[in-house]
């Protein structure tokens, strides 16, 4: 027909192949359905309900193992391990996971004045679930599991607007206020009781791609609290424990620890004139 495009053999040819090359893969809502179903197994109060017995809850972590395994098994040839290994060796980590984020979410309870308790924090902030797959990710990541951990943050990522890659490694009693557009690259190094509001960036200056290995992001330590909108760039920035960096300000140096640094514009608020 006139105006319809031509759809020769050698492109459908050429679609065919990456069909065939996509099969290697596990969908998309495997990946995030176990980082869902296994939020539900660790914190009941995500979804509201709970399970009855301990016969069901040991139940509930044998699917979740099995889960993991039929997912893992068609990755098999790109994995350091066998699948089987793998899913044993996430499994077992499962109770430090689960005090990890429980530290994370006491501190989201102790750090801001509007939570009202625990199951609040659990249930419906944005910070708290963005952490709790990140966790579950970077345990993967650290695994060696290809493309899951991935799928997993982004899935938060687009759930939250918390952007947090699964390389990243956070240390325990981690604090994201609000949310919406934090950015954590992949080489980024957190330490304990570290804060971050809204819009705050831990990213890379610009890098070739040949320097993918090495730390492109930067490392906060201990005790450190970023206001909203702050970015901070560069693999060799580190920002000193017990720093307070204010909202909006650019670094792409160290700062030394307990440092205050804030941004200053060149706003002025002056007050009225007096009547004449």
């Amino acid at each position: 027909m006139e105006g319809r495009p031509a759809l020769d053999t050698e492109f459908f040819t050429r679609l065919m192949r990456h069909h065939q090359q996509g099969r290697r893969y596990p969908p998309s809502t495997w990946a995030v359905g176990f980082a869902e179903r296994l939020l539900f197994a660790l914190f009941p109060e995500h979804e509201g309900r709970c399970l009855d017995s301990l016969s069901e809850l040991r139940a509930e972590f044998s699917l979740l193992h099995a889960e993991l395994l039929r997912i893992l098994v068609p990755l098999q040839p790109e994995l350091p391990r066998p699948a089987a290994a793998l899913a044993a060796d996430f499994m077992d980590t499962l109770p430090v996971t689960f005090d990890t984020l429980m530290a994370d979410a006491q501190a989201l309870l102790a750090g801001d004045p509007a939570a009202r308790s625990l199951y609040e924090v659990i249930r419906a902030y944005p910070g708290f679930y963005a952490v709790a797959l990140y966790r579950m990710a970077h345990t993967l990541h650290r695994l060696g599991v290809p493309l899951l951990p991935r799928l997993i943050t982004e899935h938060a990522h687009g759930k939250t607007g918390i952007d947090i890659h699964p390389g990243a490694v956070i240390g325990p009693e981690f604090c994201i206020d609000h949310g919406t557009g934090v950015v954590i690259g992949e080489t980024a190094r957190i330490g304990q009781r570290v804060k971050l509001y809204q819009g705050v960036t831990l990213g890379a200056l610009s890098v070739t791609k040949d320097l993918a290995a090495v730390t492109r992001h930067p490392t906060i330590e201990d005790d450190v609290i970023i206001y909203a909108g702050a970015t901070i760039l560069g693999g060799d920035t580190v920002i000193g424990a017990g720093s307070i960096i204010g909202g909006n300000v650019w670094l792409t140096q160290s700062v030394p620890p307990h440092s205050r640094v804030y941004y200053h514009g060149g706003d002025e608020v002056r007050p009225p004139s007096p009547a004449r």
